[in-house]
Formats: C-alpha cells, structure tokens, sequence
C-alpha cells in the first residue's frame, strides 16, 4: 500500500471540496510525482465514480479520494432555527429562499463502497476516524488509510484504529477544521504538533497548515513529517476549478479566521462581510447549517459576491501563485531541497 515515503516529490494536494479540486488537478499532482486527491465530499457517489474514473484516464499515477466522517445531529436544533432566523434578510437581499437545515451522512457507506470497489490508492479522512472494521476492509481492497488529525489523542485513536497514516493539520490551515469534535476543535499549531506526535506516534505524518511554498515544506520535513499536503497553493493552478471571486480574494492582503458561519463546522476563511457579520451567532451544527445556506452561496457565486462567499484560506494565502499543478509541483520540492541545504549549512556554526 502506498506510503506518504513512496512519493517522488514529498508533496501532497490537499482534498478542497466545493470546487478547487478537480480530476485534472489531482491527475496533474500526481502525474508529476506528488499525490493528487479528489475531494469526495459534498457530492454524490455517481459524482465521486465518475471523477475517479476521469482520473484514472488522465493518468496511471497514484492518488487519493477524501471523505468526511459522519457525525450525529445538531446538539441544539434550537440554535440552527434561531440561525436560520438570523439569516432571513441575508436571504432576502439574495432574492433566495434557505435551504433545509437536514442532517445526512454525505452518503457516507455508498462511498465506502466505491472506494472498495475501485481499490483507490489511499483514503483520508476528515471530520473522524473510521472504525477499526471500516478501515480493515479498505485496506484488503489494496487501499492506504490516511486519518486527518488536530489533537494528540485524535493521533492515539487513530493509530489504534489501524490507520497507515496521519495527515496532521494545523490551526494555520484553510477550509474546515478536520477535528473529530466540533464542539472543541483541536488549536495548536502544525510545527508544535507534529514535535508532539513524532514521538507520540509511530506513523508516517503528513503535515498540513499554512504550507505555501517549498521552505514552509522544508520545515515541516524537518520537524519529523513525511511529506506536506498543501491546499491553498494549488488554489491558484490551472487545472483547479477556483471561482474567480476567491481567486482574486487570496491574491489581497487581507487576513484569515476561523468561523462556523458557512456550514456549522469551524473552517478558515479570508475574512468578509458574512463572516464578520454572522460568525459570532453560527452554530456548532454540520451539515444542518451548510444546507441551510447552500442557496445564499450559491447566489453568491452565481453573482461573484466575495463577501458572502466561504473564502477557504490558510493563513499564508498572500504567497499562492498561478502556474500549472505540475510546474507547482516541481517548483515546490526544488525550493524545498535548496532551503534543507541553506538550513544545514546554517546549523553547521551552532557545533
């Protein structure tokens, strides 16, 4: 099975569900000896079949298809209505009315299935760790299992769960936290928790957060990981599927934080007018509150608003620059062999 040391170049895509990642992309990462993920997410399970076949016509490289862990329903029901209330001239000035704030499980086993079935090269998950069972059966079908962690003792489950390896994430990264609890999502920062969890686990880590170029690579191999997933800085590649207003977006120097505002799961943004404005009354409630304002973005994409658009950023999104995935690939693990060198000759005058 494949292993995050397997990888020519120590750089992996991250999985960017609601449009960046596209089969071209992860075909792109991988054909140029990273690994390219699709992000299965918010899609349904004929939607995954067809991107994973799109893919394996692109390219005979490796690759990874990520899925979100299903959680249970909103802890209060009553704070999603008075959310949806809250909402309601937001609603009015889109000309659209609110989706149904629903729980489902993101057709969580038919994708299990799929995954089985097409024997994918690795698995990560988000959002949780499968069961041990779960996680057995994927790897028979010849499968890696990746589980996303922020936490020591999310890193612990997992390793105890069976996982092949852990994608670390950091407080820095962009898009949704990948904490198993929403309710206290794991804060630290990627070069203390990966410290933590070089000893504390022995598993190939994959570390993620805030990573934009090779030097930001170059320190985080250093720290103990494997290999870097990096999602913003293929944001701006030309076989991602960025809408436009986001795009332009991560080029202003405009900074970042964490809200629950878009979906009822905590997730970083590039700070706009409807995070500012309905951060502080969203609450801990997925996917029942992405559902519920799936019609406003949708509107908003439609109209290029980016102030009420979810800007999925890490927290260094100024350094993202265009080119195409495979150029980004290259560039990327060069830079970051160069710095490794910079760094040891530097250490050279501390003995």
């Amino acid at each position: 099975m494949l292993s995050p040391a397997d990888l020519e170049h120590p750089i992996v895509q991250a999985p960017m569900g609601g449009g960046p990642s596209t089969a071209a992309l992860a075909a792109a990462v991988s054909g140029a000896g990273g690994l390219g993920f699709l992000a299965a997410g918010y899609k349904t399970v004929e939607a995954v079949r067809a991107e994973v076949e799109e893919l394996r016509g692109l390219t005979d490289a490796p690759f990874g298809v990520n899925l979100f862990v299903p959680g249970p329903p909103a802890a209060d029901p009553e704070a999603v209505r008075r959310y949806a209330e809250s909402l309601a001239a937001e609603a009015h000035d889109h000309r659209v009315a609110l989706g149904e704030p629903r729980h489902d499980d993101d057709g969580w086993e038919a994708k299990l299935d799929l995954l089985v079935e097409a024997a994918v090269p690795v698995a990560s998950f988000t959002f949780g760790c499968p069961p041990p069972e779960t996680i057995g059966r994927l790897q028979a079908a010849g499968t890696a299992v990746w589980v996303t962690v922020t936490t020591v003792a999310e890193a612990l489950d997992s390793a105890v769960a069976g996982a092949d390896a852990l994608v670390v994430q950091g407080v820095e990264a962009g898009g949704h936290r990948a904490s198993f609890d929403d309710a206290a999502p794991g804060e630290m920062g990627l070069l203390a928790l990966l410290q933590l969890l070089f000893v504390a686990v022995h598993l190939p880590l994959v570390a993620t957060g805030g990573i934009a170029n090779g030097r930001g690579v170059a320190a985080v191999l250093a720290a103990g990981a494997t290999a870097a997933q990096l999602g913003t800085a293929f944001m701006l590649a030309d076989e991602a599927a960025t809408h436009p207003a986001h795009a332009r977006a991560l080029r202003r120097d405009r900074g970042t934080a964490l809200t629950r505002a878009f979906t009822g799961r905590t997730g970083r943004g590039i700070v706009n007018r409807f995070l500012t404005e309905h951060g502080p009354r969203a609450p801990s409630a997925y996917p029942e509150v992405h559902h519920l304002t799936a019609p406003l973005r949708s509107a908003a994409r439609d109209r290029g608003d980016a102030e009420a658009l979810h800007l999925w950023a890490g927290q260094a999104h100024t350094l993202v620059e265009p080119a195409p995935a495979a150029e980004l690939v290259r560039l990327i693990s060069a830079e970051a062999r160069e710095a490794l060198r910079e760094a040891a000759g530097r250490g050279g005058r501390l003995y």
